[in-house]
């Protein structure tokens, strides 16, 4: 099944972008997944071609139409997940990320100027999503990002299928460190319990490594999460280095 991805955006151009190189790139000349832009301007039915109007109620900047956004919606709205790149829609995580991978794919529509006319929301299923706490000039690079994140755990697309088990955020942690060769850099060494083969010492370590990245760097998912895992992850000493 390949995994259909359309954006709906002012700025059809700035795709695929990224998604067009490394892992995404490869999987989308192989068909794992598809990309289509939809421009939402086409939607428009004034001689202007115009979106946006000013914001009721006074301020700065322009607010994208409901009725355009209502059109382009409609025209690519087929049973898919419909989400809303805006920083006031509601933070992207890797669960969700896992969902919509496992899915047919997902419509993202992108933000531009001020925002939607709330009225968008009320009107159709759309699902507001943030990729974080600061404001871009519009939603692709957003859209980008999660297509991106669900591109990466599709079948195949990663090679190995463990390369996408433990991953952070996956156990409500971030992820352990990583080393690799040389064993000795400007004076600083691998962990002398990476190199000891002991898959039960490794697993342990890099569970308490990632409780302490956790804990000094991102304490709200600790707090989220309900204090996380105190054990490694099942199978986790099974898994042998990647170096």
């Amino acid at each position: 099944m390949t995994f259909r991805a359309s954006v709906l955006t002012l700025y059809p151009e700035m795709f695929p972008g990224p998604l067009g190189v490394s892992l995404a790139g490869r999987a989308l000349q192989e068909g794992t997944w598809s990309l289509e832009t939809v421009q939402i301007r086409d939607f428009a039915t004034d001689k202007h071609r115009s979106v946006d109007d000013t914001p009721a109620g006074g301020g700065a900047g322009m607010v994208l139409r409901p009725d355009v956004l209502a059109a382009a919606v409609d025209s690519a709205a087929d049973g898919r997940p419909l989400l809303a790149l805006t920083p006031r829609g509601a933070p992207l995580t890797q669960a969700r990320v896992r969902q919509l991978a496992g899915g047919e794919g997902a419509i993202l529509l992108c933000g531009r100027f001020e925002g939607f006319d709330e009225r968008i929301f009320e009107a159709r299923a759309i699902e507001p999503v943030s990729i974080g706490d600061y404001v871009l000039s519009g939603g692709e690079l957003g859209a980008m990002v999660l297509l991106d994140a669900c591109v990466r755990l599709l079948p195949g697309v990663m090679g190995a299928a463990s390369s996408g088990e433990e991953e952070s955020f996956d156990e409500g942690l971030l992820e352990y460190p990583h080393y690799t060769r040389p064993q000795i850099w400007e004076g600083r060494t691998i962990p002398e319990v990476l190199r000891s083969g002991d898959h039960a010492k490794i697993a342990a370590w890099r569970h308490e490594r990632a409780l302490e990245d956790t804990r000094l760097r991102r304490p709200d998912l600790i707090e989220r999460h309900g204090g996380a895992s105190q054990a490694p992850p099942s199978g986790a000493q099974r898994r042998d280095t990647k170096a």
